[in-house]
């Protein structure tokens, strides 16, 4: 059976925001929408990855599967596994320390279907205390990350509308955070869905880039609304502030060529290196830039295959 849509959540060590997560797809979504919910458990521990198995076994939702993986793949690739079980016209990628407010499955759906422009859509977030989340952004590049997002926004801000503007209508945009993303499975497809060398951080500045190419728009919803617990699924390390950098110099390097690549890393290892002296912590960081933060320091590269 063709679902409507499928939505794709990643689960790693983080069973009770899934749960809560699933509870609110299932109670925000209309009935008349056809829909799974497709779960990637990415190599959790055996106790988060049990509780949240009991969860699936128990819900009053039939359409609902758990994949568990072997292998801690990371956001692009959790994602891909997860797709592989897919059968839907669309896919929603949606991250597990998410609620929704609304319906917004039936409303990007519904945006989508009479909007062909749209190539990929995100709703509104919103702070666990109601407030107002940044829902946009600019596409990473050699401009944004030695001006800075203020300048380009003062400058041309057709192209790059105000980020800490609270919108009202459909507004297209460089790209949607990865936290919530609506796309027609047929044009995720085409681009070859998420990049894979990346573990985390930069995949969706990557897939919209390439949409855009094939004049396929990210747009902001702003009628679909969800809540963001940003951040807890992931924590923050130096090891993710690394992750960071290694993600950020790759995507110069794919997007923006040789030289646009060296003046961004260039630009990092000035400025981490006038960080270090202050912050003696970011010297691991600084020497990895001036390495080139190359994929291989990726965490990625040190995750184990756990047989259950």
């Amino acid at each position: 059976m063709m679902f409507d849509i499928a939505v794709i959540l990643i689960n790693y060590n983080s069973s009770e925001h899934s749960i809560n997560c699933i509870r609110s797809i299932i109670e925000k979504t209309s009935k008349n929408i056809n829909y799974q919910i497709i779960i990637t458990d990415n190599c959790s521990q055996k106790e988060d990855y049990l509780k949240l198995k009991s969860f699936c076994n128990e819900v009053d939702f039939s359409n609902l599967e758990l994949h568990r993986s072997v292998i801690n793949s990371g956001f692009g690739g959790g994602n891909m596994f997860g797709v592989q079980f897919a059968n839907a016209n669309y896919l929603a990628f949606v991250n597990n320390d998410t609620l929704l407010k609304n319906d917004c499955l039936s409303i990007l759906k519904n945006t989508l279907e009479n909007n062909p422009k749209i190539g990929i859509a995100g709703a509104q977030a919103y702070k666990e205390n109601g407030d107002f989340m940044i829902s946009l952004d600019h596409f990473a590049s050699p401009a944004r990350e030695i001006i800075g997002r203020s300048f380009l926004e003062s400058i041309n801000p057709k192209k790059h509308p105000k980020r800490k503007k609270k919108y009202t209508n459909p507004l297209q945009v460089n790209f949607v955070p990865g936290s919530f993303m609506f796309i027609k499975a047929t044009d995720f497809y085409e681009v070859g869905g998420f990049d894979t060398n990346i573990f985390l951080y930069y995949e969706e500045t990557d897939l919209c880039l390439r949409l855009a190419k094939n004049l396929k728009f990210a747009y902001l919803i702003p009628e679909a609304e969800f809540v963001h617990l940003y951040g807890a699924s992931t924590g923050k390390s130096l090891a993710i502030k690394k992750e960071l950098k290694i993600s950020l110099l790759y995507i110069m390097r794919k997007h923006y060529g040789f030289f646009g690549h060296k003046i961004v890393m260039l630009f990092l290892i000035i400025k981490y290196f006038f960080s270090s002296i202050l912050k003696p912590k970011n010297w691991s960081l600084f020497f990895l830039i001036l390495t080139g933060a190359p994929l291989s320091k990726s965490l990625k590269t040190k995750q184990k295959i756990v047989i259950p």
